[in-house]
């Protein structure tokens, strides 16, 4: 080096000296950009392992079974790609793993240990019956299914808690974490989680193995619509996961729900965010609308806490504005670490019964009273069955009554996803849900009688499982304001101690509405005396202390060719062409139009789309056609909705 610099003259030394310090600057971003890039490597390389594992063990050439129609949505979909969108809006966490995609799945008897050998792949979270399950099989009585998984924690997780959720899973499962049980639940239609954090190999891979057994009766199991031999109004059955599945890493002591208890009438958002434990620890929480924010607190986890909205950030929540606040909240240990961060929303909104000045009780929102103009809404797919094919698709269904003038939807004895409800808040579409029957032999109906009919029989055991699942029903939906009505009974299907489910209810709720039983055996309880008459509208019975609604009419049906589940159709009236389904459409809404003025405040008209041998949708089942025409629908619902005078 010291021969070079004798042959270079003092300018070209110069000039060798600041090329030799660009030289040396050059090395060490180099170095820090190696070190940036290692240390990314080491904060996701287990998150890769992760995906490098699912990908080892799931190469699966998915196709969807069976030759029946499917949605647009379904021919795009990505079996490494199922429904990404995080599951629970309501309390969002930055970090979370989901799991649906292929698992490996056998069917056995119910007394069999699990198999050696899986049958084969399934497609989580589609059912085992779905033709998006890539299976579409089904099991009896006497079996069960068995799900297995394998999963490597990521390694910022290890030393927290997990926290394994599953959106649905039809209808009893066993959880066992590598090889070790760790609980179980009962109930087809509720969200739940396990506490895995005990059993798990934080270094390699873990198992999760669920056995679930899914009879399908008319016991005391809520089946809603499903049924072994479907058929007129009955549809395929659904068993085993139908929800998202995904892992989320805790501390020991975090945020497990959001209680909201807004009030209009005095411009507050109350809440209140209920910790694992009883624990009263520190928080801050910051309420925002429009990305604005509008007042930050610092309060304790479970307690109340209350954002005082000024007049000019006061924004309430209907169909026409469905507005909403979001919130942030910190949760800290006493010494001031951050425990948890996570994220929600809500909508301030008041709904309640009063009689209107023609003497006639109405549904009051926000302190106005609101005609109630929606769909049977039975959520079934050709191609999912109980799960929509994505999250786009589901939207679409919401967003297309919306277009047609609907401010509505009766969720009829099926509960969604979360994010279902969620969209529902978003886009402004009120709420009737469900309770999804079940036992229902027994009994007599009648349904044009104040009083009349006889209430079914029902064991204990059957009792207490009605309560269980819809209390957790209750407790995991009355966050989503757009709900503003439960539907303990349709039909007497299963009905049975009407005045004490309705009570039950009340205590879960008290602050939305109950229709006690939907066109069932009627008693002087509940919110709501609710009718029900196919094809056209009618109003053959009045309860002036209720809320007198028709809460089934319609069934019009359309057969298009090319976009029906199968060959031999039904519908309660069958008509030729849009054109004549548009104006039957059109004259019911005029004559349910009479019926407002003396007395009705909502209608529900059947239904948002096909499903299966049914064809009395407004909207084939695989959502390629509108059957109406739809200026003409929209126009008149709104004509029914302006009807309804204070």
């Amino acid at each position: 080096m010291e021969d070079l610099k004798v042959i270079l003259n003092p300018k070209e030394h110069k000039k060798s000296k600041k090329m030799s310090l660009s030289f040396s600057l050059l090395i060490v971003a180099s170095f820090l950009a190696v070190v940036f890039i290692l240390i990314s490597f080491k904060l996701n390389s287990n998150e890769n392992r992760f995906k490098s594992l699912l990908q080892e063990e799931e190469k699966w050439d998915w196709a969807p079974k069976g030759g029946k129609i499917k949605t647009k949505w379904a021919e795009k979909l990505d079996p490494e790609n199922i429904w990404p969108e995080y599951p629970r809006p309501q309390l969002e966490r930055k970090e979370w793993l989901n799991l649906n995609g292929p698992w490996s799945y056998s069917i056995r008897e119910t007394d069999s240990l699990k198999p050696e050998k899986p049958d084969g792949k399934i497609l989580v979270p589609f059912s085992l019956e779905s033709s998006l399950s890539g299976v579409m099989g089904e099991i009896n009585q006497s079996q069960v299914i068995w799900y297995e998984k394998e999963f490597i924690l990521p390694e910022a997780w290890k030393d927290k808690k997990i926290l394994l959720h599953f959106g649905a899973v039809d209808w009893k499962c066993t959880l066992y974490i590598n090889d070790a049980k760790i609980g179980e639940h009962e109930g087809g239609y509720s969200a739940f989680y396990f506490d895995i954090t005990k059993r798990l190999n934080k270094e390699g891979k873990n198992k999760i193995v669920l056995n679930v057994y899914d009879p399908t009766n008319y016991g005391y199991q809520p089946v809603g619509k499903q049924t072994k031999n479907p058929g007129s109004i009955w549809y395929t059955s659904i068993s085993g996961i139908w929800q998202t599945v995904w892992l989320e890493p805790v501390n020991e002591d975090f945020i497990e729900k959001l209680e909201i208890d807004n009030d209009f009438d005095n411009q507050a958002v109350k809440v209140t965010f209920k910790l694992n434990s009883n624990k009263n620890l520190p928080m801050n929480v910051t309420l925002l609308f429009d990305n604005k924010e509008i007042k930050k607190v610092k309060n304790k986890s479970n307690k109340e806490i209350i954002f005082q909205i000024p007049d000019q950030d006061f924004h309430g929540w209907s169909p026409s504005e469905p507005n909403l606040y979001y919130l942030k909240a910190e949760l800290y240990s006493e010494s001031g670490d951050l425990l948890d961060f996570v994220q929600s929303y809500t909508a301030i909104r008041k709904i309640e019964s009063l009689p209107s000045s023609n003497g006639y009780y109405r549904i009051y929102l926000n302190n106005k009273p609101i005609f109630n103009m929606g769909t049977l809404d039975q959520g079934y797919w050709p191609d999912g069955l109980y799960t929509p094919p994505s999250e786009e698709a589901m939207i679409y269904d919401i967003q297309k009554l919306k277009d047609l003038g609907f401010n509505t939807i009766r969720k009829h004895i099926k509960v969604e996803p979360y994010r279902y409800y969620y969209a529902c808040d978003k886009i402004g579409m009120l709420v009737w849900q469900d309770m999804p029957a079940g036992n229902i032999p027994g009994g007599k109906w009648d349904s044009r009688t104040i009083g009349g009919g006889t209430d079914v029989k029902r064991t204990q055991t059957s009792k207490d499982n009605y309560y269980k699942e819809w209390g957790e029903i209750i407790d995991n939906l009355k966050f989503f304001q757009s709900i503003i009505i439960w539907v303990p009974f349709n039909e007497a299907w299963g009905q049975f101690d009407t005045e004490e489910v309705v009570e039950f209810t009340r205590k879960k709720d008290p602050i939305r509405l109950i229709n006690a039983a939907s066109g069932g055996n009627h008693r002087i309880c509940g919110d709501i005396l609710d009718l029900h008459n196919y094809p056209h509208p009618d109003q053959f019975l009045k309860e002036e202390s209720l809320i007198n609604v028709l809460g089934e009419y319609g069934g019009l049906g359309l057969e298009i060719k090319g976009h029906t589940w199968k060959d031999d159709n039904w519908g309660y009236a069958v008509l030729d062409s849009k054109e004549q389904l548009t104006k039957r459409y059109v004259e019911y809404i005029d004559s349910l139009i009479q019926f407002v003025d003396t007395g009705f405040a909502g209608a529900i008209y059947t239904q948002t789309t096909d499903v299966e041998s049914e064809i009395n949708g407004l909207i084939t089942y695989d959502r390629e056609e509108v059957k109406v025409i739809e200026n003409s629908v929209k126009e008149a619902n709104e004509k029914v909705i302006k009807s309804l005078r204070e």
